[in-house]
């Protein structure tokens, strides 16, 4: 009777640690890459619709100076990133669906540190071959990271964000997500890199 439930216990053992081999590599098959950038705030004017410094009007132009020379200049804006889970059923692999827990991430420009946050909520990412956008909240500073404090410089910068008919090709993101999981909250074993070419 003893040799009959240790047998019993061994194979519940090897069923569960099947299923924690077969959850982590559903989350390894998760992936990322940066959509897109928007909604762009400077000092609270609205720079969606804008391409240069010649799309804002003199009375816009005199707020963002004023705030530049006083060092404080506030940029806000939302970074989209795309994340693909491929577990939909199919190739061997059973359908599941992910969620994000948690998502503490660095945003770089051209190898530079800029500013860090997470995700307000969890975020489910289905398990259907598709793609589920991952907004995150940007703000910081913009005149703590201009070495010459006029308005070219600025464009160049928010240029650099994706903003005024720049792009996010310079733009790195770093994060270490925690997934939900039927078994619990799994966090990633590494860091991973996100960038706007393709997918992690």
């Amino acid at each position: 009777m003893y040799k009959l439930n240790r047998i019993i216990l061994l194979f519940f053992i090897f069923i569960a640690g099947c299923g924690i081999l077969k959850t982590l590599d559903n989350i390894s098959r998760l992936k990322y890459k940066i959509h897109s950038s928007g909604n762009f705030k400077l000092v609270g004017i609205n720079i969606d619709n804008k391409k240069s410094i010649n799309d804002f009007t003199p009375v816009e132009i005199l707020k963002i100076t004023s705030s530049l020379i006083k060092g404080n200049l506030p940029i806000t804006f939302s970074i989209n990133v795309e994340a693909k889970n491929p577990n939909d059923g199919q190739g061997g692999y059973p359908r599941t669906d992910l969620t994000i827990e948690s998502f503490p991430w660095q945003l770089f420009i051209n190898e530079k540190e800029i500013v860090a946050g997470n995700i307000g909520e969890p975020l489910i990412v289905p398990g259907k071959g598709e793609t589920t956008l991952i907004p995150l909240t940007v703000e910081f500073d913009l005149a703590k990271n201009i070495k010459e404090k006029n308005i070219d410089d600025i464009a160049n910068l928010v240029q650099l964000l994706g903003g005024l008919g720049g792009s996010t090709s310079n733009l790195k993101i770093t994060t270490k997500p925690v997934i939900g999981t039927p078994l619990g909250k799994i966090n990633y074993p590494d860091i991973i890199t996100i960038i706007d070419k393709e997918f992690n």
